[in-house]
């Protein structure tokens, strides 16, 4: 049956950006199939079920393009540590986390992403397959990112890059099982991409046997690049190269990889991207904690396509679209560009062509999956809705997204979340969350650790 959600404006991030105001939208099977005047529509579709949709606005799901789900379980901690932490713990929270409750932490960077509007994920890292079941079922367009690395970690603190062709095959291996396991799977909802782990983290066998596996499955690659200085340095030291001049060198840059951060380049590197027609994404909240910033203008320029992504112990893509915006206009020292409907534009068409989704979602058109947040337009500080996009891009807040569709079916409906039992994944992740940060300090008594966590003893 047809639903046709009635009389509201709709966002259809098309090429265009056109946004229609007293305007339907029609939903037949899992596709838009329809979006224009609500009399229009009323006549097309007389039998559809129709929801109000008045005070509403209907935007495309937004696409995060890059992100860990399971680093939840650092929220309110690593936020402020830098990148790579300073914090000298011999192991992190998530060695000290069971398969099952790293789902649980998954799963709650999963339920966040859905309440704020987030269709489509990006999940990259070692561990997707101790929590696929459970973030699957959440109904959410999944593109996992199984890892590869072939560097030995256990002497990188000490600045020794020892690299194991055993470690790297591993590794590869898991990748591979992994795509033959869910890429595809759930009517295509699911998909995969091969990802790299980082530049320093992969010796050029690695890259290119990672670049190989993706050609032979028809995937595109991910790797997080240019992340951090010392990443640079460690780069420099090991390959004599910058990290983008060292994979330029491998043969893995392209256009069909997904570069994470690029926030340390130089205007070499920033060609390089550029000539390869990279995709960039940007993950403006991080980066911004981080103290730093891609060049993104200067990336766009050279050529190649911003997309934008969350990374790690937040999933509140509204607010990495605000951060975003305002970091570019600081950078730019510009008060009105970029847009933000440019920033959208990032956030829902170009963060799915760069996962190889660009034909099915991103944008409200006919044809096109139907994948779609249903916005409370009538908030007070929303209103009046003259410009909608800016509206919710510089003032709203993700608890303004009431429902959310992900291949015409709903999984959030008026606030409710319908696919996770909600209540049972916050008591979980709480308990868990304060059990594990105990359980490290309590470990290494020794290391400096800056924070008075609940229930600990007063410093003497």
């Amino acid at each position: 049956m047809t639903l046709v959600i009635r009389d509201t404006t709709v966002v259809t991030s098309d090429a265009a950006r056109t946004v229609r105001h007293g305007a339907s939208i029609a939903v037949g099977g899992d596709r838009v199939a329809a979006v224009g005047p609500r009399d229009e529509i009323d006549r097309r579709f007389p039998d559809a079920e129709r929801v109000d949709g008045r005070g509403k606005a209907v935007f495309p799901g937004l696409v995060n393009c890059h992100t860990h789900l399971w680093f939840t379980v650092a929220r309110g901690i690593q936020e402020d540590f830098g990148f790579p932490s300073t914090l000298a713990f011999p192991q992190t929270v998530t060695d000290l986390l069971s398969p099952e409750e790293n789902a649980v932490f998954a799963t709650l960077g999963a339920l966040e992403a859905l309440r704020g509007g987030t269709t489509t994920l990006f999940d990259v890292g070692f561990r997707i397959p101790d929590y696929a079941k459970p973030v699957v079922a959440s109904g959410l367009r999944i593109v996992f990112g199984p890892s590869s690395s072939d560097l030995d970690p256990a002497g990188v603190r000490d600045g020794r890059f020892t690299y194991s062709p055993a470690r790297g095959e591993k590794t590869l291996r898991a990748v591979d099982d992994l795509i033959s396991g869910w890429h595809g799977a759930e009517r295509g909802r699911i998909t995969c991409l091969v990802a790299a782990h980082a530049a320093e983290a992969c010796s050029p066998d690695l890259l290119r046997a990672a670049r190989e596996l993706a050609e032979r499955r028809n995937l595109g690659t991910t790797i997080h690049v240019n992340q951090s200085q010392w990443e640079v340095d460690a780069v420099m030291r090991v390959r004599g190269l910058r990290p983008t001049e060292y994979l330029f060198q491998c043969g893995f840059l392209g256009p069909r990889m997904i570069g994470a951060h690029c926030r340390y380049l130089s205007p070499a590197e920033v060609a390089l991207l550029g000539r390869s027609r990279v995709f960039v994404s940007h993950n403006a909240a991080m980066a911004a904690r981080r103290g730093s910033a891609p060049p993104i203008q200067a990336l766009e320029a050279a050529g190649a396509t911003i997309a934008m992504g969350s990374d790690n112990m937040a999933h509140d893509m509204l607010e990495v679209m605000r951060t975003g915006l305002f970091m570019e206009r600081v950078a730019r020292q510009d008060g009105e560009r970029p847009w933000p409907e440019d920033v959208l534009e990032w956030t829902t068409r170009n963060g799915a062509i760069a996962l190889g989704l660009g034909a099915e979602v991103g944008s409200l058109e006919v044809g096109k999956k139907a994948d779609l947040a249903v916005v409370d337009a009538r908030r007070p500080h929303l209103v009046p809705n003259v410009r909608i996009v800016s509206a919710f891009i510089h003032n709203g807040q993700a608890g303004d997204v009431e429902s959310v569709m992900v291949d015409g079916r709903w999984l959030m409906r008026d606030r409710r979340v319908l696919t996770i039992d909600e209540a049972d994944v916050v008591a979980r992740a709480e308990a868990l969350g304060q059990r594990v940060w105990r359980q490290l300090v309590e470990k290494y008594p020794d290391v400096p650790f800056p924070i008075r966590l609940p229930g600990s003893a007063p410093s003497a």
